[in-house]
């Protein structure tokens, strides 16, 4: 690949990396973690260090929730209109520099730089959209019905924000944040994911020159991470919280979060059906089973999960979508026609390995991928399994990874106990040419989204969200900005 015309050498890639600052971000300075301690920031596909960063303690977390607590007051009384065009200018920012920082996401992440890209413009689009936000925050005025009074609704910045975000997309799931925090008024301190925190990095210095004032926006980076995030999701200053991550981790964070009844936002796992009736275009199912199973190399909470198809279709749709898969091409991300990358770690492979394993050994059988890829790097081949038991764990549980195992159904009753037999419900995926079905089944489906023939709807414009243990709150479209706004009632006698 190529990067400003150059090709990407080891020292392209040393020059991106080492143009990211490498420290913590707080109220507005770039400084050491206390102790000076660091950690290592990995390659995926070599197993390589690209660098260090610094190390917060739980002192420096707190500075950095002193730094969003004292600049809350000043934030909130900016004018709409400027806080758009802070964010306006990130979006440009981050649009003129997409190249750049997709290698860099890629050499944290794995994923192939042409998604990576395409994370980048995703990820700027969210700037963009609460820009024009900011100066839509509405309340409204009322006659009381018994005409003696007035009633007064505005709308409020909440507060200082915990925003802590996952490694599978490093820049997306932080404008998806910052964004509409931005847009209401709030300041924030935010934690990136251990694994990618170069991206968010990156993203700090951008909103830096975006002129974002100092202590509007912390960042800090930790190994660390519970003991340096829950002193502040339980000091009084914080007033809101949002995460993106495991339902394990989110359910240990409401706990966290009950003692000062923060406002809380929850984005958690997911185990999306992906339901193929009889009547479906096949061509158009396979294409949207390839991009909803392989996008980020299967490592999104919004991956189909589970492919159910009706037995008529069933194994002509495992092999179609085995024979694309089979085809992909695995390696680094950074490679010229790699489409497929590494897992983040070593455990990652081992636990998706294990749930191949363990359909293997329930009787499933495997037309493509199946094992590990010899050399560095966590890498696993593009798999399809058939005859999988629906009490096999690669059914019930989130994979993760490059992995479709495929479930026949009878019925479209049938397709829908099986669907909504889990306690997550993010997203589902339905394919049908029969519009009373695929309306039926739509409102059927026990999940916050429905992607009717369409392998990917993410859209800034849209709210993001699941119900049961998938979480609770929205993230993007109008939606988006009241998670971050309290509600005030002024009474006019």
């Amino acid at each position: 690949m190529q990067l400003n015309g150059q090709d990407v050498t080891p020292e392209v890639e040393a020059k991106v990396v080492a143009g990211v600052p490498h420290r913590l971000l707080i109220g507005g300075q770039w400084r050491d973690a206390e102790g000076g301690e660091t950690f290592e920031v990995l390659d995926p596909s070599t197993g390589a260090a690209l660098c260090e960063v610094a190390n917060a303690t739980p002192a420096d977390g707190l500075s950095a929730l002193d730094a969003a607590a004292g600049a809350q007051a000043a934030w909130a009384a900016t004018a709409p209109r400027e806080r758009g065009e802070i964010l306006r200018r990130g979006f440009e920012a981050l649009m003129d520099r997409a190249d750049e920082l997709a290698l860099l996401m890629t050499l944290e992440m794995g994923k192939p730089v042409a998604e990576s890209r395409g994370e980048i413009v995703y990820a700027a689009e969210f700037f963009r959209w609460f820009a024009e936000e900011a100066v839509r925050i509405h309340g409204d005025y009322r006659v009381a019905p018994a005409g003696d009074k007035r009633i007064l609704v505005m709308r409020q910045p909440v507060g200082p924000c915990i925003l802590i975000t996952p490694w599978n997309f490093p820049m997306a799931m932080g404008t998806r944040k910052i964004g509409p925090a931005v847009a209401a008024g709030c300041t924030m301190v935010v934690k990136p994911a251990a694994e990618t925190p170069l991206s968010m990095l990156a993203l700090g210095a951008i909103m830096q020159d975006a002129g974002l004032p100092d202590g509007v926006l912390n960042i800090v980076t930790t190994r660390s991470s519970g003991s340096v995030m829950e002193p502040l999701i339980r000091d009084a200053r914080a007033r809101k919280l949002s995460f993106t991550g495991s339902t394990g981790v989110g359910r240990r964070l409401v706990e966290q979060s009950a003692e000062r009844l923060l406002k809380v936002s929850m984005e958690l796992g997911g185990n999306a059906p992906f339901l193929v009736f009889a009547d479906a275009d096949l061509d158009a199912a396979v294409d949207g089973a390839v991009q909803a199973k392989m996008r980020n190399v299967g490592e999104a909470c919004t991956a189909a999960n589970r492919f159910l198809a009706h037995e008529s279709v069933a194994q002509e749709f495992a092999t179609r979508l085995a024979s694309r898969l089979g085809d992909m091409r695995v390696g680094r991300g950074t490679d010229d026609g790699v489409q497929v990358g590494p897992l983040i770690n070593a455990k990652a492979r081992e636990d998706v390995l294990a749930l191949v394993a363990d359909a293997r050994d329930r009787g499933a059988r495997v037309l493509t991928g199946g094992d590990a890829v010899p050399g560095d790097g966590y890498f696993v081949a593009p798999t399809v399994l058939t005859d999988v038991p629906v009490d096999a764990r690669v059914v019930t549980e989130e994979i993760f990874g490059p992995v479709a195992p495929v479930v026949p159904f009878t019925s479209d009753e049938e397709a829908l106990a099986l669907a909504n037999d889990t306690e997550y419900g993010l997203m589902s995926y339905v394919f049908t040419t029969d519009l009373r079905r695929a309306l039926r089944v739509s409102e059927g489906l026990e999940s916050g989204m429905v992607a009717l023939n369409a392998g990917v709807i993410s859209n800034p414009a849209a709210p993001f969200g699941g119900v049961k243990a998938s979480g609770f709150g929205r993230e993007g479209g109008r939606e988006g900005i009241e998670e971050y706004l309290e509600v005030k009632y002024v009474g006019i006698g």
